[in-house]
């Protein structure tokens, strides 16, 4: 019953990955998703692979490999948190040097890989956030990439679109604490013109995984 504590979000939330734990108990609320491709049984409900919930003070069943964040909802005043994660994150601009995130709102915690999947925090600071559409990942060379994102604090939405124009959107899926949305990947990890914006200011969760022969960039 393995359970590996990640310091990515510290001091403002716990990140742990579980893996082989027939059983786990939750205390408090957590936000839980599914990295397996086998079910985490929460009662009587199951939580397929990247599917994701808050679970309150319940037994987990049958977890293969998930990740849980703790403390997600400690935080009575969400604008003096932001202002925390502003002073403790640099930009995300600085970080990966994109030229759509020059200028924006958009700062990143430290990204730790475990084994092929790497975890990000993000906190976007403005309404509408216009981060960008995008669809290559240039990182990884290999196909096959996958990347999902979970709501951890505030709203936001994942926008899916035919052409690099907002214009053309075709699929918005809203997101609030706990929420991930439905892979966007096709079977060769071909990704559409997508991006995440704000609906309130938020923090989400950008979990990573690279394909059979790639390796965790350095």
């Amino acid at each position: 019953m393995p359970i590996r504590t990640l310091d990515l979000a510290e001091p403002f939330f716990t990140v742990r990955i579980i893996t082989d734990s027939p059983v786990h108990q939750v205390l408090g609320k957590v936000i839980l998703l599914n990295l397996s491709e086998e079910p985490v049984q929460v009662r009587e409900q199951r939580l397929w692979h990247l599917q994701s919930a808050v679970a309150a003070d319940v037994e987990l069943r049958d977890v293969s490999h998930a990740v849980i964040v703790e403390r997600f909802d400690d935080h009575d005043d969400a604008d003096r948190l932001f202002s925390e994660v502003r002073r403790s994150w640099p930009s995300a601009f600085d970080v990966r040097q994109e030229e759509r995130l020059r200028g924006i709102s958009h700062y990143m915690s430290p990204k730790v890989w475990v084994g092929q999947h790497g975890f990000t925090m993000y906190h976007s600071g403005s309404v509408p956030l216009n981060v960008g559409l995008h669809r290559d990942h240039a990182f990884c060379p290999v196909p096959g990439f996958r990347e999902v994102h979970t709501q951890i604090v505030g709203i936001g939405k994942m926008q899916q679109c035919r052409e690099n124009d907002i214009s053309t959107l075709y699929l918005e899926e809203p997101m609030a604490p706990g929420a991930t949305h439905r892979p966007m990947y096709d079977a060769d990890g071909n990704y559409p013109w997508h991006q995440y914006e704000t609906i309130t200011p938020s923090i989400f969760m950008a979990v990573e995984m690279l394909p059979d022969g790639a390796a965790p960039p350095k």
